[in-house]
């Protein structure tokens, strides 16, 4: 296991590992354990209680955070006539059908990091399977990237919109915003994201569902939640 930085060892120091802080306090402490001088992203890891192996506790989906991410997000629509036309009119970085199922396939051109299609031509698009696939950017009906609605879908992605989807061991990771946001944005964005977690639940999970909750910055240690409080507060 790769040796810990001084300077992280001097930040984690002020994380208590077996207190379970309030969303306010974790909010007021992040700032306090970013220690990069680049703006750093703020993650959020919530343990499940599913059993992803099995495939009706599978849980994945997708959230437009009220505040978004602070990254810039580059689109690629796979689209023909008038949703191609839609899509450019929507924002979204690169347009085309062939020509570009063609270049990311000869090429491997990948300068882009979502990617959008109408269904109609998921019969080209799925060739590219084993080169989006592996990187999490293939179009999937079940996360709303394969549309006739290209305009709405471009508009989400550029407005802050994350997919995500528990790993194996149970657990989901996703970003939900930067440390520069301030806690009140970073606070609504964490909010949303658990909010959708808890109504997709699957209905053959039993015990307890969320698990855990940490928040996390970059480069800084995980603060462990009072996952009670945080699941009071999306409840109201």
């Amino acid at each position: 296991m790769p040796k810990k930085g001084k300077k992280y060892r001097k930040v984690s120091a002020r994380v208590e590992r077996t207190k379970r802080y309030s969303l306010d306090e974790a909010l007021e402490m992040l700032p306090q354990v970013s220690f990069a001088k680049f703006d750093e992203s703020v993650d959020l890891a919530v343990r499940l209680g599913v059993n992803p192996r099995h495939a009706d506790q599978m849980v994945r989906g997708a959230v437009v955070l009220p505040h978004g991410t602070g990254k810039t997000t580059r689109v690629v629509v796979f689209a023909k006539g008038d949703k191609a036309k839609e899509a450019q009119e929507a924002g979204a970085d690169h347009v085309g059908a062939e020509d570009l199922v063609e270049r990311i396939q000869k090429e491997g051109w990948l300068d882009f990091d979502k990617a959008i299609s109408t269904p109609d031509m998921m019969g080209l698009v799925g060739r590219l399977g084993r080169i989006l696939g592996p990187r999490g950017m293939m179009p999937n009906p079940k996360v709303g990237t394969v549309t006739m609605d290209v305009a709405k879908a471009v508009g989400e992605m550029k407005a802050g919109r994350v997919e995500f989807r528990v790993e194996k061991a149970g657990i989901v990771h996703a970003p939900v915003g930067r440390v520069s946001f301030g806690a009140e944005k970073i606070k609504e964005n964490l909010l949303a994201l658990v909010e959708l977690l808890v109504k997709i639940k699957p209905s053959t999970a039993k015990g307890t569902y969320v698990k855990g909750i940490t928040l996390s910055s970059t480069m800084g240690p995980g603060i462990k939640l009072d996952t009670a409080g945080v699941l009071a507060q999306v409840a109201k």
